[in-house]
């Protein structure tokens, strides 16, 4: 296996660890990828570099990185990795655009060190319909935010939360506890359906391509203002102070429309 050459921190804000050096991985061999939620965590020979992506990071892969240093707080990259390689390296770059840092880069010995990690409920994936039936019903909150909590199941986040909904028929503010038996089977069907097309679409394709291939894939999520693609009814949007839900009325709530703090006044 290739083994690291040389890894570069770029924003001095992207590293949340420091009791080992990040140079410590220098000539350790690249043992084992996995990702756990929205982590995605590299082996080294026994160290792990865990990399959160937030909302706004990329891993994104060269077969040719150049050798020259780059300068710190310059552009959009927050780490560089590069491999063993004879001239051009290949490696990776991690990025991270807009003002707001969120990306958060670990060294660690074990990937349970990290916090975030540590607190992560199992992958949705991995969740049978059995145990989703035993989750839910130990939640009263919403169910919108429920599948957005990784503490509860990993791997879902606001656009796939959205679309899940969607399928399902279910209004975003249904309380989770409420939910009948078909209802949390639907659910799940849905889950498994939206996430599963989800990789599949997104297998082989390059990375300039995943976000507009990602976005036109997208029945409701991103698309307040638009038609239903399933019923044809103008997707609706309720805001929140760091985010915001988008659904289709005919579809998720027989009709009527959620209060938005933004317009609640008129929906009286």
């Amino acid at each position: 296996p290739a083994s690291v050459a040389d890894v570069e921190i770029l924003s001095f804000s992207v590293l949340k660890t420091a009791r080992i050096p990040v140079q410590s991985l220098a000539g350790r061999a690249a043992t084992s990828v996995s990702r756990r939620g929205k982590f995605i965590v590299l082996e080294f020979d026994g160290l792990f570099l865990a990399m959160h992506l937030a909302r706004a990071g990329w891993l994104r892969w060269s077969d040719s990185l150049s050798t020259g240093r780059l300068k710190p707080g310059k552009g959009p990259i927050a780490l560089r990795l590069r491999l063993s390689g004879d001239g051009a390296a290949p490696g990776f770059d991690l990025t991270e655009a807009g003002t707001r840092k969120s990306v958060a880069v670990y060294v660690i010995e074990d990937p349970g060190d990290v916090p975030g990690i540590e607190r992560l409920g199992p992958e949705a994936l991995d969740v049978d319909l059995h145990q989703f039936t035993a989750m839910i019903r130990e939640h009263r909150g919403q169910i919108k935010g429920l599948l957005r909590d990784q503490s509860f199941i990993a791997g879902i986040g606001n656009a796939y939360s959205d679309e899940i909904l969607h399928a399902a028929r279910m209004s975003p503010f249904t309380v989770a506890s409420s939910l009948g038996e078909q209802q949390v089977a639907v659910l799940h069907g849905s889950l498994r359906t939206v996430l599963e097309t989800a990789i599949l679409s997104a297998t082989g394709k390059p990375a300039k391509e995943l976000k507009d291939s990602k976005r036109r894939a997208l029945k409701v999520h991103g698309r307040a203002g638009e038609q239903c693609p399933v019923c044809g009814d103008t997707v609706r949007e309720v805001s929140f102070a760091d985010s915001a839900l988008q659904y289709c009325p005919t579809c998720q709530t027989g009709g009527k429309l959620l209060a938005d703090r933004r317009t609640s006044k008129f929906l009286k």
